[in-house]
């Protein structure tokens, strides 16, 4: 990136200019290396807030072949810093995609046979519109005049995204973490258009833990002075330090205690003895900033904020009158709920709530919790009980539909 003075210059001039410049993840805002659906002022995107965002668009990615009947319909939900990139070569970091230990040919969403669809969610920065996207009436980017989002609006747009593809049910929708509270609001709102969905790793709501701990991101994020009250894309600046910082925070949350310790343990970076300094001294701590310095390159920190804010709302039950088997009465998608039971963000009690409430509106429901010492990331690691649960029960699945 160019950083001259007369460089900085023509990018403050320009507002999209600033967007191109400053970093390379809001050029994927503006400039995805994926397909594009657009939808215009005659097709708005209503939202909770009472928004209704138009133009916008949904950036995606797609892997195997929709058959003839259109039956064999895939839906992957990204987690919160996740993209549509699940197969596919990373644009920005060059890193195979994030889910291709458990999406290609032969695997247990095997390419092969099913035709898999991967959309970033609306209010991130890979290409579906969110705060880094320019706001059409100003031609500036939105910032935090962008509306702020929920797990129901990404679903209202990815509906959106299947219509434009001519799909109108879905073999099976899955997804980890966020992407499990997607698949949750999916067969909540749309039951007639899942047949099978599988919740990983995730909860029907948001605890007050896990809320405190974007809360600290968030304001990690917001006390950085290059954050510039959101605008730091016009003002040609990037809150890395407050973004990097925050990220450090989280990612602990994604590991456990045994796998930091198999990791890391008290091991120096260098040598065998303390530097008497504040520097990386221990092994943890240089994987920490290494995180954090490699995740800035990649995301935009509005949309951070924004996705955070997204799961902190989430609350299945409380939509359905406080009761959560009400979101699910009557549905007759089948479900596999799975848990890890290392995961301390989501533990596996958040698991078996859903399970109960889905037992209780006489829903069909297998529940597996794997063991595994990887925490709450293990569902993009190499495990093989979650690939083989995985495996057989979309195998049953696509059975049950004459797949």
């Amino acid at each position: 990136m160019d950083t001259s003075p007369e460089s900085c210059l023509d990018s403050r001039a320009d507002p999209a200019a600033a967007v191109r410049d400053t970093a390379r993840e809001p050029s994927q805002a503006l400039d995805p290396k994926s397909p594009v659906a657009r939808f215009g002022a005659d097709r708005p995107l209503p939202m909770d807030s009472g928004v209704m965002l138009a133009p916008f668009q949904v950036a995606y990615q797609t892997a195997g072949t929709l058959n003839a009947d259109r039956s064999n319909a895939v839906l992957i939900c990204h987690a919160l810093t996740g993209d549509q990139h699940f197969a596919h070569t990373h644009p920005v970091t060059g890193k195979p995609g994030w889910w291709e230990t458990l999406v290609g040919p032969g695997k247990p969403v095997d390419t092969d046979r099913y035709f898999v669809v991967c959309s970033n969610v609306i209010g991130s920065c890979m290409g579906s519109t969110g705060p880094a996207s320019l706001n059409p009436e100003t031609d500036r980017p939105y910032g935090l005049d962008f509306p702020l989002v929920t797990i129901r609006d990404m679903v209202r747009a990815q509906a959106m995204l299947l219509d434009h593809l001519g799909i109108g049910d879905l073999l099976l929708c899955i997804g980890g973490s966020m992407g499990g509270m997607q698949v949750l609001q999916w067969a909540a709102l749309y039951p007639e258009r899942v047949f099978a969905a599988m919740p990983i790793a995730t909860g029907a709501r948001h605890s007050a833990q896990n809320i405190a701990f974007h809360e600290v991101g968030r304001q990690a994020i917001m006390a950085d002075p290059a954050w510039a009250d959101g605008r730091y894309l016009e003002a040609g600046t990037r809150p890395a330090k407050g973004l990097g910082v925050a990220r450090m925070g989280a990612h602990i949350t994604y590991l456990s205690e045994a796998a930091l310790h198999r990791k890391f343990g008290r091991r120096f970076q260098a040598g065998s003895a303390p530097t008497f300094s504040f520097n990386a001294d221990f092994q943890i701590e240089s994987y920490l900033r290494h995180q954090g310095l490699s995740f800035v390159e990649r995301f935009d920190a509005n949309a951070y904020l924004y996705l955070t804010r997204a799961m902190d709302y989430f609350d299945l039950a409380e939509d359905h009158g406080g009761v959560l088997a009400n979101a699910f009465r009557g549905t007759r998608t089948r479900f596999c709920v799975m848990s890890f039971t290392s995961d301390w963000l989501f533990p596996t009690a958040d698991s078996r709530a859903i399970v109960h409430a889905l037992n209780a509106a006489s829903a069909p429901v297998a529940f597996v919790e794997v063991e595994s010492d990887k925490g709450h990331d293990a569902f993009l690691l190499d495990e093989p009980a979650l690939f083989s649960a995985a495996k057989g029960f979309i195998d049953a699945a696509a059975r049950a539909r004459g797949l």
